[in-house]
């Protein structure tokens, strides 16, 4: 059953989600960044690219020819078949039709109002159906 970690409090989820990113590798675990459009998809690429002066992480998009083959991919929709299936970091702001094909699950929330709300509800539908939970409140300062 997945487990689905709630990161809530994040002022900059793209930032924070590279940082997460960055510890799955280092664990040698590949990853899926689910967003909601490509517009922050394009924002999430770069961010990948630059955020760190000493850290790659190699990605493509789904749906890339070499996406098998690299550890990180950027999906903006659910239309095409994803190759990994041990980490699903949910941007999107929706409950993933296929979340429960993964090991393990970060629902990443920020400081605004839409987004919590929409966060406390999937956290109630992924509780209702027995999905072990754990939340995880981020400090800014």
């Amino acid at each position: 059953m997945t487990q689905i970690d709630f990161h809530t409090n994040i002022s900059d989820k793209f930032l924070y989600t590279c940082r997460l990113v960055r510890k799955a590798r280092m664990a040698q675990r590949q990853i899926v960044i689910l967003s909601s459009n490509a517009e922050d998809l394009a924002t999430l690429d770069q961010a990948l690219w630059t955020f760190s002066e000493h850290d790659f992480l190699p990605h493509v998009r789904a749906g890339d020819p070499l996406a098998a083959q690299t550890p990180v991919i950027l999906a903006a929709d659910e239309e095409t078949e994803w190759p990994h299936h041990q980490i699903l970091v949910n941007l999107s702001g929706r409950t993933p039709q296929h979340f429960a094909r993964f090991e393990r699950m970060f629902e990443i929330i920020s400081l605004a109002e839409d987004d919590k709300a929409g966060g406390r509800e999937r956290y109630r539908f992924y509780q209702q159906r027995g999905y072990p939970l754990t939340h995880f409140v981020a400090e800014n300062v």
